[in-house]
């Protein structure tokens, strides 16, 4: 069985050997996103291509503004491809 490889406190509400890295994809990106620390940022940055984070970012509607603009920031997105919830405003 393999080592899960992020912290396992961010997925406090599954299992995470249920979690599939692959087909789980925008989930496991958002939650590191949002909740990771800088290993499981890092950790992320080497799982999956920028072009999958990029991708997983511009289809979430759960990022807070922080993330949003961090996000655009660092993968280089326009701010307005990026959709923050309007629950964190």
């Amino acid at each position: 069985m393999k080592v899960f490889p992020f912290s396992k406190n961010l997925f406090w509400d599954v299992a995470p050997e249920s979690i599939e890295l692959s087909r789980h994809k925008k989930f496991v990106i958002e939650r590191v996103l949002l909740r990771g620390n800088l290993a499981d940022f890092k950790q992320l940055i080497q799982l999956y291509t920028k072009d999958e984070i990029r991708d997983a970012i511009r289809k979430s509607k759960e990022l807070d503004l922080r993330t949003q603009h961090f996000c655009s920031w660092y993968f280089d997105i326009p701010a307005e491809e990026i959709h923050a919830s309007p629950f964190y405003r």
